[in-house]
């Protein structure tokens, strides 16, 4: 019988983690997938688009939950995903990322006897203020599989006194997705359809609710902007929480605003940009990946490599730092950068290798798990 698994997705950056292991799955004959989206995006731009993009298949299930606050988001999670899992029985549920999704599914699962798998385990902020640093300490403490694309995750983990045969040093998923676009990517003509030329701008994204939802912080933060949109254009798509949070501000006339664009479209954005001013943490590892210099609108990062070894520098809240560190990338001051160790496009096979033991694995590609480091 093939292992059945039980993949979920939520979140716009879920469908990029996901899209590889399901590639993955479909060229073994030992594993089954089902792919359930929870609804927690439900907007066409940010969630339904990236089936057709990433050649991944329609949702097997759609929980259809939609917005919420993050108690009534995860309890309504929790209550859908419970008879989809009594309905279809997988061998196991692999969860991805830190929203609330992935924390609804996988309680619930691990409360019905189903052993859980998470992928990007052992990121740590250590700021709990943060919503996905619960959901991230949360989901690691009850799942059975922990696969990290780090070394830090795997520090973080030990330090929690998980036990070494529960962690995997699997590589990135979300660089396995980005490798292989990466034809596809080139071939977009985004900049042409927003009238921008390579490394003559910069990209812009903002959502986190510390930074959003502040009045006060959010407006530091457009002064930074707008005196840095000074120097060269700035494109924004803009996610639906910092709409509202712009309302009737000041009109800044390169400051490029789009709606939320495709993968395809926004990766060929941020690979050809002169840097990138983010609070996001999946840019954060797309940029070291491509060596665009990053600016992190905050005080802390739960993927250090990207500082250690890549192009990301966190800058703060405070508006003139982040002005000052924005004139520094547009000269071109940037430091040598490599690429994270097993960033390369394989981290998909790795976890499906572990989940499924049968595989036959070449002795000359062992899985990396923490024992081993």
């Amino acid at each position: 019988m093939p292992l059945k698994l039980m993949l979920v997705a939520g979140a716009r950056p879920n469908f990029m983690k996901v899209a590889p292991l399901l590639w993955e799955i479909q060229r073994r004959d030992n594993v089954d997938a089902l792919l359930v989206h929870t609804g927690q995006h439900y907007d066409e731009k940010m969630s339904q688009q990236f089936f057709t993009e990433l050649n991944i298949p329609r949702p097997d299930e759609n929980l259809e939950v939609g917005s919420g606050s993050h108690a009534v988001q995860t309890a309504e999670v929790m209550k859908r995903f419970e008879p989809v899992l009594q309905s279809h029985k997988p061998d196991a549920v692999v969860v991805v990322g830190d929203v609330n999704s992935t924390l609804a599914c996988a309680l619930t699962a691990v409360k019905l006897g189903v052993p859980v798998a998470h992928v990007e385990a052992g990121l740590r902020s250590f700021d709990r203020s943060m919503p996905e640093e619960v959901n991230r300490i949360l989901t690691d403490a009850i799942s059975t599989w922990l696969f990290v694309s780090e070394p830090s995750g795997a520090a973080n983990l030990r330090a929690e006194n998980v036990p070494g045969e529960r962690v995997h040093f699997a590589g990135n998923v979300m660089i396995d997705t980005l490798i292989a676009c990466t034809a596809r990517i080139a071939q977009s003509t985004v900049l042409d359809r927003l009238a921008v030329k390579p490394r003559e701008y910069a990209v812009l994204t903002m959502h986190r609710p510390a930074n959003v939802d502040r009045p006060e912080v959010f407006a530091g933060l457009m002064r930074a902007i707008a005196r840095l949109q000074r120097e060269l254009p700035f494109v924004f798509p803009v996610h639906p929480r910092t709409r509202q949070a712009l309302g009737q501000g000041e009109a800044l006339p390169n400051l490029l605003f789009t709606e939320p664009l495709g993968y395809l479209d926004f990766m060929k954005l941020v690979g050809d940009a002169r840097f990138v001013l983010t609070d996001s943490g999946g840019v954060q590892e797309e940029t070291t990946y491509l060596g665009v210099p990053c600016l992190t609108m905050r005080e802390n990062t739960e993927r250090p490599v990207t500082v250690a070894q890549g192009t990301n520098r966190l800058v703060g809240l405070d508006p003139g730092k982040i002005v000052a560190e924005g004139l520094h990338a547009l000269a071109g001051c940037s430091a040598r950068h490599v690429v994270p160790e097993l960033w390369d496009g394989q981290a998909a096979r790795r976890i499906l290798d572990v989940l499924t033991p049968h595989v036959n694995r070449p002795a000359h590609e062992p899985v990396h798990s923490l024992d081993a480091r």
